[in-house]
């Protein structure tokens, strides 16, 4: 049986990155929300337990608890803020509100040996003011770079990222301080009898040095995890589980044009074949080209049943006056709906609907189950089908993060430069377009879109690139052209660096470089006169502008 940890989840923004980890350690992961931890953890039987953090207080009486039976299981637990302090006040420790918080980067002092910090000193920072810099989360970095660091001078102290306004003042029986702070006197804590440790810091995010190494140890070297899961067993195990979801019924599959909806397409057909029907709805908002790029590749190269529909007028119509940034996305997501229904009873009718549903997605569509964290966005592709439609999702990438489907995608075969696309959004250009949507705008985006990303790939730097894309603002300025005076469109350029979409940095593109896109995109695209770069990084901005 694939070993496995279960990651139970309070309500924290950022729990999915703690599955990112433990998948990078080579170890399959699980979330499941507190309220449902009990039933999860009888059927998982896990290795080992990791509680995330959350937004709430454990002061409060009616906040949430882990399982009882997770602490009485013989397993290794591990804590990680708010999952700390729910550790110590289930086993008879206290945890206070306090004036001195801590937000943001800290550094703790490890005053004691553990498996927990085992060969963490090469990451110590302390006479190295620039090293946390060097490894900023919102940076285009991996653990791994962070692993081939060259070794800094060894001390006892640690860059981490703290959020935390309640700590412990009082440790349950069994456990000793292993790290402390200025903010946190209990930064780090163990009962190395019964494998229990809790930290009052977020090791899952890139902010803390070494937080990688971290989570590592909890897995081989105290949960003795061997850290064999791949992708290829990831497909495996998804190719089973589609089978058994499916049976002998047919599935419909909307494809977007995007990285996601295709591998989930290939990944299904691998499974089932023949009861897979792909469509694939052109609503007018695609990138340059792209519904010839996505007809070829599954009509050519894979020989998977397609059904294009073109919806533009359909989708443009609906949205004709719509400037609310939720009401268009739910527009989009309730025609693909309605097209999909309509096509499928063409084709005879399905039980079936997949989707290119990912992890980010959901985090940043569905509030937290029970607990109070805060929906950012929805996606047109998140929370379920109309009652009316007798059909069931079937969502084979909802728990991975982007940069894993392309890894599957490498896995199943698809084409590099198919697979190395940057994200994009289900809604296409919609969301690229604030403000009201006409079909003058979208080509006038889709042109300079294009020039955009052909000057990135001119220049040698689309791979260096998470997602870059323009957005047509809606605003006119006066211009000068050819002596007479212009009033159109201003537009927006916009690069990130990113490793799961979760944080983001702009990417430093030289003057000379935006000056050159900036001269092609007002010569060649009538309509615009003025182009302007985003510099916002991810948070306090998402990516997309909407």
């Amino acid at each position: 049986m694939t070993e496995n940890i279960l990651i139970i989840d309070f309500g924290s923004q950022v729990t999915q990155l703690i599955a990112r980890r433990v998948r990078e350690a080579g170890v399959y992961s699980e979330i499941v929300p507190f309220n449902a931890a009990d039933a999860a953890f009888e059927k998982l039987n896990p290795k080992a337990v990791i509680l995330s953090g959350g937004p709430a207080s454990v002061t409060h009486s009616d906040t949430p608890r882990a399982p009882e039976a997770v602490f009485k299981a013989g397993i290794p637990v591990l804590g990680i803020c708010y999952g700390q302090q729910t550790m110590v006040a289930q086993l008879g420790g206290k945890v206070e509100t306090h004036d001195h918080q801590e937000f943001g980067r800290a550094d703790i002092e490890i005053v004691a040996s553990s498996p927990l910090f085992e060969g963490i000193e090469e990451f110590s920072n302390s006479n190295t003011p620039d090293a946390s810099e060097n490894r900023d989360p919102t940076k285009n970095t991996t653990s791994a770079q962070i692993t081939n660091t060259p070794s800094v001078q060894i001390t006892n102290t640690l860059r981490v990222w703290m959020s935390h306004g309640d700590r412990v003042t009082a440790l349950p029986e069994g456990f000793n301080i292993i790290a402390k702070s200025e903010g946190a006197p209990y930064a780090a804590i163990s009962d190395e009898a019964r494998k229990f440790y809790a930290v009052q810091f977020h090791p899952e995010v890139m902010h803390t040095v070494g937080g990688a190494k971290i989570i590592q140890n909890f897995i081989h070297k105290i949960a003795g995890c061997a850290g064999d899961w791949t992708m290829a067993a990831f497909r495996e195990s998804e190719i089973a589980k589609i089978r058994a979801q499916v049976g002998d019924k047919r599935v419909i599959c909307g494809l977007s044009g995007g990285v996601d909806s295709s591998v989930a397409a290939v990944l299904l057909h691998e499974a089932i074949g023949d009861q897979l029907n792909c469509i694939f709805v052109d609503h007018g908002l695609l990138r340059m080209n792209e519904a010839e790029q996505v007809v070829s590749l599954f009509k050519d190269h894979y020989n998977i049943p397609l059904v294009h529909v073109n919806a533009k007028e359909k989708f443009l119509g609906e949205l004709s006056g719509v400037s609310d940034p939720e009401k268009k996305r739910k527009i989009i997501g309730k025609l693909f709906i309605d097209v999909f229904e309509e096509e499928a009873n063409k084709l005879g009718g399905a039980d079936f609907l997949a989707q290119g549903t990912l992890y980010p997605d959901v985090i940043e569509s569905v509030s937290f189950t029970g607990g109070p964290s805060v929906t950012i966005k929805s996606h047109h592709n998140v929370g379920g089908l109309p009652e009316r439609m007798n059909m069931k999702l079937v969502e084979p990438l909802r728990e991975l993060f982007k940069d894993e489907v392309r890894d599957l995608g490498r896995e199943l075969g698809l084409p590099d430069a198919f697979i190395g696309r940057h994200p994009f959004p289900g809604p296409g250009l919609a969301i690229r377009i604030p403000g009201d949507i006409t079909e003058e705008k979208a080509d006038i985006l889709r042109k300079a879109d294009f020039i955009y990303l052909d000057e990135i790939k001119k220049a040698g730097l689309y791979d260096e690139i998470w997602q870059a894309f323009a957005v047509l603002l809606p605003v006119r300025t006066v211009g000068v052209m050819g002596d007479a005076r212009t009033y159109d469109y201003v537009l927006a350029l916009r690069a990130v660096t990113s490793t799961d979409g979760m944080t983001a940095d702009y990417y430093p593109f030289e003057h000379d470089f935006l000056g050159r896109v900036s001269t092609r995109i007002i010569n060649e695209v009538r309509g615009v006169n003025r182009v302007v770069y985003d510099i916002t990084s991810k948070p306090p901005g998402t990516i997309e502008w909407e």
